[in-house]
């Protein structure tokens, strides 16, 4: 899955894909480089507390140049937002997942909108603060059970639903690094794992670098997360995880 990020302030590249044109032809360019999937957002949903809020408006004005040109390069688009009428917009103009940072909890009409499109609904776990204190793989399975509570009473298929934990989202960096040491342990839920550790903060916690120098970090926690289970991963960097990625798979195989 190749990051898009339509915004201003988004922690890892905010501002070089604001333009339409530039935002394209990045997408075209993820695909060559081997995407499977492109995830596509308007509002930063940056997880340390600083992301400026958007207006509905704003974000459905973002999307409406790049949703379409980007959804006929012909790989699959998710949406990546909070909001069900943002959802809904973008799926009416060609995305076909929805990626909710807030797992369905957030706005109450999210699962209506998912469950009224037949489509896939990405749940990330996230918290409004990280609490050092508690275990972060209970407090995970936790939001997870809920979250699947509220899909199934919309009548979301069981199918249709991909978790992800949420590297750095309501975590510290230690608990983000337990999230991927300890991912297996999410495989009891039956559902396919997708994990988007790119440039997080727990790489410059273990190896200090600014977001745009922490490839090695990415890949890393990448490689070790599909080890653990991740069915899908979520990158800045599509061509270097791909390659990575490969080469892991070519080396497994031969064993």
């Amino acid at each position: 899955m190749g990051v898009l990020n339509v915004t201003p302030d988004s922690f890892s590249d905010g501002g070089h894909f604001l333009d339409p044109r530039r935002a394209i032809e990045h997408a075209r360019r993820m695909v060559a480089e081997g995407a499977d999937i492109l995830d596509v957002g308007a509002e930063s949903t940056r997880p340390y507390g600083d992301a400026v809020s958007v207006t509905l408006e704003e974000e459905i004005r973002r999307l409406g140049p790049v949703l379409p040109a980007v959804a006929a390069l012909g790989v699959p688009v998710s949406i990546d937002t909070m909001k069900a009428q943002v959802a809904w917009a973008a799926l009416a103009a060609g995305a076909t997942v929805v990626n909710d940072v807030w797992g369905l909890q957030r706005d109450p009409d999210m699962a209506g909108v998912v469950a009224a499109h037949a489509v896939p609904i990405i749940i990330m776990h996230n918290r409004e603060a990280a609490d050092p204190a508690i275990d972060i793989m209970a407090d995970i399975a936790d939001f997870f059970t809920r979250s699947l509570a509220i899909a199934e009473r919309a009548g979301i298929a069981r199918k249709d639903i991909v978790l992800d934990p949420g590297i750095g989202f309501g975590k510290t960096p230690e608990q983000s690094i337990i999230a991927i040491a300890r991912l297996a342990e999410l495989k009891s839920f039956g559902l396919p794992l997708l994990v988007g550790a790119s440039r997080k903060r727990f790489i410059d916690k273990v190896s200090p670098a600014p977001p745009d120098q922490r490839l090695g970090g990415s890949i890393a926690g990448h490689l070790i997360a599909v080890a653990n289970g991740a069915a899908i991963i979520r990158t800045h960097d599509v061509a270097e995880t791909v390659q990575a990625l490969k080469v892991a798979a070519a080396i497994r195989s031969a064993r």
